[in-house]
């Protein structure tokens, strides 16, 4: 059947917009603009791998990973279920984290010092008690580190299975490194900056991780019940089983994932491939436009 070029633009530009707005709200287009247009240096050159990953659709899927790893350390689950209204206001949390990385990627040195000086002014104020007693501050640097290390292991991961362009092994330490000027200025000490110091890293917290039953919860809300339109749940679910079959079993087992190995290297990385590439092409900019695309804001 023949469909015409004006039927196919605009498929594409509803589904574009549709994703866009869901991912950086209301004001995004603004946003976007500020982001990109605003005249002076940046943080990272535009050929940093930096760039690369987060400009790319396999985000969607690491940031489903980054939540579900992020949720094994206690404190830092504690710290999400009573201060970040991830229930109450899943989507604003959404653009929220959205914007800070678009800002701290793509934004000025300036605007991206000023985003990171307002999430360092609301960690300072999240302090609380877990069920079992144990204290928690959001601005501990070991536990901002945990954080830190679970997005960028998350990220790399689902650019290298999903990514349209894996970087090589140097590419994977220069986004490890480039990461690390992000955390530092968050107040993460000494963040890892290689492959081998991430996955050593990820080695060291192990003993600190377990599953609370703060973080089962937070697994089957990610994973069964998101705040979508029925329409969305189908292509949502893949991503989560691709967010999920990416994830080591040390991380699964606690949260009670399944595990289907043959299955999921099959039918579930294939309908990954199929929806990343789905997203990449209803998100890229008009041909007039330059920079990255608006999965970037």
């Amino acid at each position: 059947m023949d469909v015409s070029a004006p039927a196919v633009s605009y498929v594409r530009e509803r589904l574009g917009s549709s994703l866009f707005s869901r991912v950086a709200g209301p004001a995004g287009r603004d946003t976007r603009a500020r982001i990109h247009e605003t005249p002076g240096p940046r943080w990272f050159a535009p050929d940093r791998p930096i760039r690369t990953v987060h400009g790319d659709a396999s985000m969607f899927i690491g940031g489903l990973r980054a939540l579900l790893l992020q949720s094994l350390h206690p404190l830092a689950m504690a710290a999400v279920a009573a201060h970040s209204g991830y229930r109450g206001d899943p989507w604003g949390r959404l653009q929220r984290t959205s914007t800070f990385l678009a800002v701290t990627t793509y934004g000025t040195a300036q605007d991206a010092q000023e985003a990171v000086d307002r999430v360092r002014a609301v960690h300072e104020r999240v302090r609380g008690t877990t069920a079992a007693g144990e204290s928690y501050h959001a601005a501990d640097p070991h536990l901002l580190a945990w954080v830190h290390i679970a997005e960028v292991d998350s990220f790399l991961c689902a650019h290298q299975l999903y990514g349209a362009r894996p970087l090589d092994a140097d590419g994977c330490d220069a986004y490890i490194a480039d990461m690390s000027r992000v955390a530092a200025a968050l107040g993460v000490s000494d963040p890892p900056r290689t492959q081998a110091e991430l996955a050593e890293r990820l080695r060291a917290y192990r003993p600190e991780l377990r599953a609370t039953q703060e973080a089962r919860e937070a697994a089957r809300y990610i994973l069964l019940r998101p705040p979508l339109p029925l329409i969305a749940r189908a292509p949502y679910a893949a991503l989560a089983a691709n967010a999920v079959s990416t994830l080591p079993p040390w991380a699964r087992e606690p949260l009670r994932l399944p595990r289907l190995p043959g299955f999921e290297r099959t039918c579930v990385r294939l309908s990954g491939h199929a929806l990343t590439r789905t997203i990449r092409w209803a998100m890229a900019p008009p041909p007039r436009a330059a920079g990255p695309r608006p999965a970037d804001s």
